[in-house]
C-alpha cells in the first residue's frame, strides 16, 4: 500500500485516477502526461473500485464453496474405490489358491498390475485433492486481500490496488477447477476356468478400463497461475 504521494512529484498529492493507464496521478501529471485520459477523481474512482471488488469476491467464494465440494466427493470416491480394489484382491487369490504352484509367478503379475491400477488412481485422486486444496488457499487469500484493503485502505489505496485485483479476481473465478472429476477406472477380473490349468493364461486377465478426465489438465495450468500468487510450489502431471 503506498502513500498518496505522487510517485513522480513527491510534493503532490494525489487527486486524479487515470482510467487509461490505470494509476492514481497528481494535478501536474494530469495536466501533462495525462492530458487527453480519461479520468476521475479518486473518491469518486474508489467507490465505483469497491463495488467492483465487492463483486468479484462474490464469485470468489462462490467458487470456493463448488471447489470444497468437488474435494469431498473426490475423497468418498477414493475410498470406495479402495474397497474395490480389496475385493478384487481377494477374488484374485481366491483363484490362485485352486491352481498349482506352476501359476504363481502368474498371478503375482496380476496383482503388480493391479496394486498399479490402484496406486495411480490414488495418484490422480491426491493430485485432484491437492489441486482443490491450492485453489481454495489461493481464493481465501484474495478474499483476506480484498477485505483488508476495502476495510483498511484509503481512496488511493484502493485505486492503486484494483485493477491488480480485478484481474486475479477474473482470473480465479474463470476457472475450470469447480469441475474437474475424479474418474477411478473401472476394474474386473476374469477367473479362468480351473479344467483349464494346462494352458498358459491359469490365473485370469484384469481388465482396467480408464474414465474421461477431461477438464484435469485445464484445471492444473490454472493452478500454476494461481501458485504464482500464493507461493506454495508447484503441480506437475504427467
Amino acid at each position: 500500500m503506498q502513500g498518496s504521494y505522487c510517485d513522480k512529484h513527491r510534493d503532490e498529492q494525489v487527486k486524479l485516477y487515470c482510467h487509461d493507464c490505470n494509476e492514481n496521478v497528481c494535478l501536474m501529471c494530469s495536466a501533462v502526461k495525462h492530458r487527453n485520459h480519461a479520468s476521475a477523481e479518486i473518491p469518486a474512482a474508489a467507490d465505483n473500485f469497491r463495488c467492483r471488488i465487492n463483486d468479484d469476491d462474490e464469485r470468489i467464494l462462490s467458487v470456493i464453496g463448488s471447489v470444497r465440494k468437488q474435494s469431498g466427493q473426490t475423497k468418498r470416491d477414493a475410498n470406495e474405490f479402495r474397497g474395490e480394489v480389496e475385493d478384487l484382491r481377494k477374488k484374485v487369490l481366491a483363484t490362485g489358491d485352486v491352481v498349482k504352484r506352476s501359476v504363481d509367478d502368474q498371478m503375482n503379475s496380476v496383482l503388480l498390475e493391479l496394486q498399479s491400477v490402484r496406486s495411480e488412481s490414488n495418484k490422480q485422486a491426491k493430485s485432484v485433492r491437492e489441486a482443490c486444496r491450492l485453489a481454495i488457499v489461493s481464493m481465501e487469500s484474495f478474499h483476506t486481500e480484498s477485505q483488508e484493503l476495502l476495510d483498511k485502505g484509503r481512496p488511493s489505496d484502493v485505486t492503486r490496488a484494483a485493477h491488480e485485483l480485478h484481474n486475479r479476481a477474473t482470473e480465479l473465478s474463470n476457472s475450470d477447477v469447480a469441475v474437474v472429476k475424479y474418474r477411478p477406472p473401472d476394474v474386473t477380473f476374469t477367473p479362468a476356468a480351473v479344467t483349464q490349468a494346462k494352458r498358459l493364461n491359469l490365473i485370469g486377465k484384469l481388465t482396467v478400463r480408464t474414465k474421461e478426465q477431461s477438464g484435469v489438465s485445464g484445471t492444473f495450468a490454472f493452478l500454476m497461475s494461481v501458485l504464482t500468487h500464493v507461493g506454495l510450489g508447484q503441480v506437475i502431471s504427467k
